[in-house]
């Protein structure tokens, strides 16, 4: 994904894209379907080399179209060529019937499916564009289904996978598993989004050489967060700095029997560069927490006296991990919120906040979609629905940014557009990388990071360093500690 364009549309502003195009800059649609099925063909042998079969199914929109033009051009390519296409002749549209046309020309035959597919080397699914926003069902679905019964089989989606809604990421009753999604133009944000990850593969692009100009006709419904767009503040340090320059982050929390969430939360922030880290915990816990680390210092907190010097010296606050929901939590929470620092609140910190609303614009709020649901009373449904209106709707009643977790995390902070996270791996869904991301953001903050800045590098960092977790040994057994020698590298990587 290193190369793929930052920006995310919705559904209907690609839809509104073509149309400009072809207004205002005279380029048809069937020069467009040229365009998409000659990219569609460099896609193929650039991934399959030693592909010689094609089967290509299409439908009757210009998402066939496509299909259509890439099997002229597969035929011309002397790749052995099979057909199908999807749905009635009296649906297809004026470009796509020249497109099929022209295919028909060759003397190759256009198929119905009845029942099964083929041997192939590659299957080809050109069926539906971004357009649907209906359960698919009859002819579609069968062919869909089979599709993904032939696993072993790769499978090029071109523009979105047939069946997947392109805004919210949700499979519309069904849709296909692709090995490869080749998207045209621009990208819709679904790719990426909910169920996205799950049908698209590996997301490639192409523009079809279309004028750049175009692009400033929209303001994106979102924008991919990358290091090298986002991470300006992590530009090697001057040689003459020292601690006192790089702040002092506090983690609060560690309760009973979760005294580690607060011992990898602080691990993380002094890795991503944080001067001083320290932590305040159960008075059982401070003597122990530093002794495999002990650069972190750990301070026993029983009592509103014992917390405010630290809070006090500290520049930035990380509260939640491993704080509990008994009398002792809620009395640090009080008190952190109290102090008007810029702080990240997590995990036991958010469930407090649900059953004691507040407003703050100093904070950086991190709930996964169970956390969410309880702070906007509602279900994790609910809030996987419909992820971008969830996170508008966390900053708009609490204020600050939010940072709504999950495949595809979102940062949204009421300016327009949200910022979306493509990093990260299945991996990752283990006790303890929540605390590792509240500890990294949190340590940006204490280096004087401001919020939203804070919360996009270190969702960036953090979903990075589970993916360089996950390519050096693996993706099942990974914990939250193995991505903290990829935090300092990563932290290291700009300019």
């Amino acid at each position: 994904m290193l190369n793929l364009p930052h920006d995310l549309y919705t559904a209907e502003q690609t839809r509104a894209l073509d149309q400009i195009i072809t207004e205002q800059y005279d380029i048809s649609a069937a020069e467009l379907m040229g365009r998409a099925g000659a990219a569609a063909l460099t896609c193929i042998k650039n991934h399959w080399p030693q592909a010689e079969r094609l089967l290509i199914i299409c439908g009757t929109g210009n998402n066939g179209g496509d299909g259509f033009e890439l099997a002229r051009a597969a035929i011309d390519a002397n790749y052995r060529v099979v057909i199908f296409q999807a749905g009635d002749d009296a649906n297809l549209t004026t470009e796509t019937t020249t497109a099929r046309d022209a295919v028909l020309a060759t003397g190759t035959k256009i198929q119905r499916f009845e029942g099964k597919l083929p041997s192939t080397d590659v299957i080809v699914d050109a069926m539906m564009g971004s357009g649907l926003n209906r359960d698919v069902v009859g002819e579609y679905k069968e062919v869909i289904n089979a599709i993904n019964i032939a696993h072993r089989t790769p499978v090029l989606s071109l523009d979105i996978p047939s069946g997947l809604h392109a805004d919210n990421g949700s499979a519309m009753g069904c849709a296909v598993k692709a090995t490869i999604c080749l998207s045209f133009m621009g990208l819709n944000k679904g790719l990426f989004l909910g169920d996205g990850p799950n049908y698209c593969g590996s997301v490639c692009f192409d523009s079809l050489n279309i004028p750049s100009a175009i692009y400033k006709e929209f303001t994106p419904v979102a924008r991919r967060v990358s290091l090298e767009n986002d991470a300006e503040r992590l530009a090697p340090r001057e040689r003459t700095g020292h601690k006192g320059l790089y702040g002092h982050l506090l983690i609060i929390g560690g309760d009973y029997g979760m005294s580690g969430a607060a011992r990898v939360a602080a691990e993380a922030g002094a890795r991503v560069g944080a001067g001083l880290t320290s932590i305040a915990t159960r008075s059982e816990h401070g003597p122990l927490l530093n002794l495999v680390r002990p650069e972190l210092m750990c301070y026993g907190v029983e009592t509103p006296d014992d917390l405010s010097p630290l809070i006090q010296r500290a520049n930035a606050l990380t509260i939640g991990p491993g704080l509990g929901q008994c009398e002792w939590g809620e009395m640090l929470f009080e008190q952190a919120i109290a102090s008007n620092l810029p702080m990240v609140v997590d995990a036991d910190a958010l469930n407090m906040l649900s059953q004691n609303p507040q407003h703050h614009d100093n904070w950086i709020l991190t709930p996964h979609p169970g956390e969410a649901a309880r702070l906007l009373n509602c279900s994790s449904a609910d809030i996987q629905a419909d992820r971008f209106e969830a996170a508008n709707e966390l900053h708009k009643l609490y204020g600050g940014v939010a940072v709504l977790k999950g495949s595809g995390t979102l940062i949204y902070n009421g300016d327009s557009p949200t910022r979306l996270s493509t990093w990260g791996n299945p991996g990752m869904g283990s006790g303890g990388m929540g605390d590792v991301l509240a500890g990294v953001i949190g340590g940006l903050l204490a280096q004087s990071f401001p919020l939203m800045d804070a919360a996009c590098v270190g969702v960036t960092l953090h979903g990075m360093a589970g993916d360089k977790a996950a390519e050096q040994d693996g993706e099942r057994g990974m914990l939250a500690m193995d991505l903290v020698p990829h935090l300092r590298h990563l932290s290291n990587l700009i300019y």
